[in-house]
């Protein structure tokens, strides 16, 4: 079957521009094998990335009808039914309108290089920033291996899995706003080691993890990087994890993200919604101890105190009895 791949092209010479290539490929044929026949039949110019082509090493990632995906593991079939069938770009040669066609992009929060190539530097920096292996001081103990259970090797499997490809890098909205996050790859990672049971610097890596918005608290908890992930590692789940590991600790109130939460679920379980007025207070204002904090308030009170926004006074929900009780339930079960 006639295919029509729509592929974004860029250099250093000029901006992004889309080229388009009609090809000759079965169903079942990859992505990179179309790729590669393109580069080797029609345009030696090409430039994207490749070595295993078995879905291990990760280096083929890209950006397949919008969305991040390795393209040794993509084939014409599934991307034809991704793309619904959608038609090539009505000025493309010698081709008609029922030709099916599949669009190839560099991966997003990356710089590129060249056509499908990036800039993977500032990825493995981050990946860095979080220490993502055992600590030496616990290998320094002469008179034993560092055995393990199956149950404790089994728990790491997930994390393992990652092929560092980029996929949940390129689609993550927090990296995109806050560039001193480090990204779902590099938290992903940091819990593997964080319940790794030969590491022994859990409370250091913790606090670290969770110091500011470079780690979990930067995180805007929007999926993509689960929905992106091709080995299902789902970063976002581990992300989650370590916040929990952080709201178990009964000293960790001093960080304005952790009482973010505390007083959001207290004021919820209180009055079945947010009581805004103290919400403010005791999150950014740290009932009354950050002077600073509260002094910051001051502005956004009187723009809604003139905007007739102000609650003078709250009223609780109904059905308080009922939430109330749904979260005792769950600290229950949690326990």
């Amino acid at each position: 079957m006639q295919i029509c791949f729509q592929i974004q092209r860029q250099s250093t010479e000029r901006s992004p521009w889309v080229e388009t290539y009609l090809l000759e490929a079965s169903p079942n044929t990859t992505i990179l094998e179309c790729l590669n026949q393109i580069k080797w039949e029609q345009d030696g110019s090409l430039a994207f990335r490749k070595n295993c082509r078995n879905t291990i090493c990760g280096s083929c990632a890209m950006r397949i009808n919008g969305r991040p995906a390795l393209a040794c593991k993509q084939t014409v079939q599934t991307e034809l039914k991704q793309a619904a069938l959608a038609l090539a770009m009505p000025d493309s040669p010698n081709r008609d309108d029922l030709t099916p066609a599949i669009e190839i992009q560099p991966l997003q929060n990356f710089q590129v290089i060249k056509d499908l190539v990036v800039e993977m530097g500032p990825f493995w920096e981050n990946l860095a920033q979080v220490d993502p292996y055992v600590s030496t001081a616990a290998r320094a103990i002469p008179e034993r291996e560092f055995l393990q259970l199956p149950s404790e090797r089994a728990a790491l499997d997930r994390m393992g899995n990652c092929i560092m490809c980029g996929a949940c890098y390129s689609e993550c909205n927090a990296k995109s706003v806050t560039p001193e996050f480090v990204g779902p790859h590099a938290l992903a990672k940091a819990y593997r080691v964080l319940i790794d049971p030969r590491d022994d610097s859990h409370s250091e890596r913790v606090a670290k993890y969770t110091q500011d918005l470079s780690g979990v608290w930067g995180c805007t908890r929007c999926f993509n990087c689960n929905t992106a992930c091709p080995m299902d590692v789902a970063p976002l789940d581990q992300i989650a994890r370590i916040k929990a590991q952080r709201l178990a600790e009964t000293t960790s109130a001093e960080i304005r993200a952790v009482r973010h939460r505390r007083v959001l679920l207290d004021l919820v379980a209180r009055g079945g919604w947010i009581d805004e007025r103290r919400f403010g207070l005791n999150v950014v204002g740290n009932r009354f101890r950050d002077l600073k904090g509260l002094w910051s308030l001051v502005p956004l009170g009187l723009r809604a105190i003139a905007k007739g926004k102000f609650p003078l006074k709250f009223e609780p929900s109904e059905g308080t009895s009922s939430v109330r009780a749904l979260i005792q339930s769950i600290k229950v079960r949690k326990s």
